[in-house]
């Protein structure tokens, strides 16, 4: 039975599509968006480049449109973006 005065775990941010993103990490290789997808370097996204949100996946990845690519990441990898003006 679960205490209730335990503290709950914190829950990952809701992201859905069209929410400006950044990545917390830069993480080890970057994963296409694309039908035949494929691994790329990490440094084609900079921890402070801006992506967009533009899919849900499975299994908490979301397709993230970036600069130079879309590309899949974990809702973990990732923090919202107040968007300016």
């Amino acid at each position: 039975m679960p205490n209730p005065e335990a503290s709950p775990e914190p829950t990952a941010q809701v992201m859905a599509i069209g929410m400006a993103v950044r990545l917390v990490q830069a993480p080890s290789y970057l994963k296409t968006a694309e039908s035949m997808p494929m691994l790329r370097p990490p440094d084609l996204v900079d921890t402070t480049e801006l992506g967009q949100v533009v899919g849900l996946r499975a299994g908490g990845l979301l397709a993230v449109r970036f600069r130079r690519g879309t590309f899949l990441l974990d809702a973990a990898q990732l923090e919202r973006v107040k968007p300016e003006g």
